[in-house]
């Protein structure tokens, strides 16, 4: 069977948008690309990968999203010298390479690097 997927949105919910739109801000780097209603805010990650923060309360804090990156240590780098605490790397040998921390609202952030 030939899939016509084409793109992926994955969705944080949030009860307080504005600390959460800050605290993605900071965890990727820069304000979001699109804000296409209020409190909404998307980031494209990737060609056809965003990540959507959005008002949810009663979700919020209930959703993990998994972001594969190049190089870990160098993406926990990033984090750390944005005030954004990461876990210890943890390694899968000959599978993956891991780091993870939650948003203010208990979402959970996992960043991966495949080593296969």
């Amino acid at each position: 069977m030939k899939s016509s997927i084409n793109s992926l949105v994955a969705v944080m919910p949030v009860k307080n948008f504005d600390k959460a739109s800050i605290w993605y801000a900071t965890l990727l780097g820069r304000e979001a690309d699109l804000i296409p209603v209020e409190e909404v805010a998307e980031w494209q990650l990737a060609e056809g990968a965003w990540l959507q923060v959005s008002t949810d309360p009663e979700r919020a804090g209930s959703s993990t999203v998994v972001i594969g990156v190049d190089d870990i240590e160098q993406q926990c780098q990033l984090c750390e010298s944005a005030g954004i605490a990461m876990s210890d790397v943890q390694e899968f040998p000959g599978v993956i390479k891991m780091a993870e921390v939650c948003d203010p609202e208990g979402n959970k952030v996992s960043f991966v690097e495949d080593i296969s």
